[in-house]
């Protein structure tokens, strides 16, 4: 069959892609050493601590992932559905199939990030990632239609074609090479690939060829993750799809930029330091645990009860914290005591170095005093 030299699939040298390793040498170094980091970071929360930080970061990844794609969960039963996955306590919530779905995948990816990829995991993790639909032909198997599976946007009379996957028939014959390619890169494969180079690879061929009727960006970003943890020898916590959703124009921008030819060295550059930032969040969350063992450490015994639970509340609003800082009308809020005694508490927890104090009279904020976590 014929086609226009117009995608990265209908030309000659599909799916040999070309990118310049040299400027990645650097970023894989980063990514390695910061891995290190982190393990020994994590060495130093409490055990409770560690359960609730790998909680967090499979439920964000869960979340962000999802909602990259327009969809938006509920957090709560993420975490809920993770946790009994992980056989936590949990509360006994019932898990819409959405959030029970993907958290199962994530879980799958979680324990089982060794594993050969195959047809039949990809399948596996399709079902449940469309656990609940029923407007899809073929769930737990590549798509199989005549139509042509193309990304639009703009109004149907006048569709943008952002970009046109490879044919259906094809889908058995490019997801085998994919999947070959995908476990010779390995590091215990023929082929094996830097770490940073072979995830961005894998996101990048999967959604290229687009196998499934829906849900090929989530998959795409999961098999990345899981090329992570293979290259690393451990499951990768990392905030990859919390930092590629705050900048989510980008993200679609080199996608599409990068489409109609096959040298991909700005899609990696681009992948590699997303993957670095997302590094950066999760070490941030660990900081933060950290600092929250030793911050309650340090006033153990100087704390009144309303003080520890507006503390308490802030550090579950994480390491950004209350967004414009805390008030005088959150404290009584939060606590239902007095305007005087709000003041009161709040000037002793800056005496205390247990919060710092910004602005004056309305504008008086509140923040936690942390002096050990490191900036964005």
């Amino acid at each position: 069959m014929l086609f226009d030299s117009k995608w990265n699939w209908q030309l000659d040298d599909w799916p040999r892609f070309r990118y310049d390793g040299a400027k990645l040498a650097q970023l894989e170094a980063d990514f390695l050493r910061q891995s290190g980091v982190f393990i020994g970071a994590v060495r130093h929360v409490a055990e409770g601590e560690k359960e609730q930080i790998t909680v967090d970061l499979i439920s964000d990844e869960a979340l962000y992932t999802s909602e990259i794609e327009g969809e938006i969960l509920n957090r709560d039963s993420l975490q809920s559905s993770i946790r009994r996955n992980l056989g936590l306590t949990t509360d006994n919530r019932r898990i819409p199939p959405a959030e029970q779905g993907i958290s199962d995948m994530m879980i799958d990816l979680y324990r089982n990030f060794s594993t050969p990829l195959s047809d039949g995991l990809l399948f596996r993790w399709h079902e449940m990632l469309m656990s609940g639909r029923r407007d899809l032909k073929n769930i737990g198997n590549y798509r199989n239609g005549e139509e042509p599976m193309q990304i639009v946007s703009g109004p149907i009379h006048e569709p943008k074609v952002h970009f046109e996957a490879p044919p259906s028939p094809s889908m058995p014959s490019e997801m085998a090479r994919f999947i070959e390619w995908f476990n010779e890169t390995s590091p215990s494969g023929k082929k094996p690939l830097p770490t940073l180079a072979r995830a961005s690879l894998a996101h990048w061929h999967f959604v290229s060829i687009h196998p499934f009727e829906d849900g090929n960006g989530r998959i795409a970003r999961a098999l990345a993750e899981k090329s992570l943890s293979q290259n690393l020898g451990h499951p990768t916590l990392i905030a990859l799809s919390k930092t590629i959703n705050s900048k989510r124009k980008t993200y679609y921008d080199v996608l599409e930029h990068g489409n109609r030819n096959n040298e991909i060295s700005a899609w990696l550059l681009y992948f590699a330091q997303a993957i670095l930032d997302a590094q950066n969040l999760a070490q941030r969350a660990v900081d933060f645990l950290i600092e929250k063992t030793k911050f309650f450490d340090r006033l153990r015994s100087q704390l009144n009860p309303r003080q520890e639970k507006v503390l308490l509340r802030m550090f579950r609003e994480g390491p950004d914290g209350f967004k414009g800082g805390l008030s005088a009308e959150n404290y009584i809020r939060l606590t239902g005591t007095s305007r005087a005694t709000a003041t009161r508490d709040l000037q002793d927890l800056v005496t205390k170095n247990a919060m710092s104090k910004t602005g004056a009279r309305k504008s008086t904020r509140y923040y936690l005093q942390l002096s050990g976590m490191r900036p964005l």
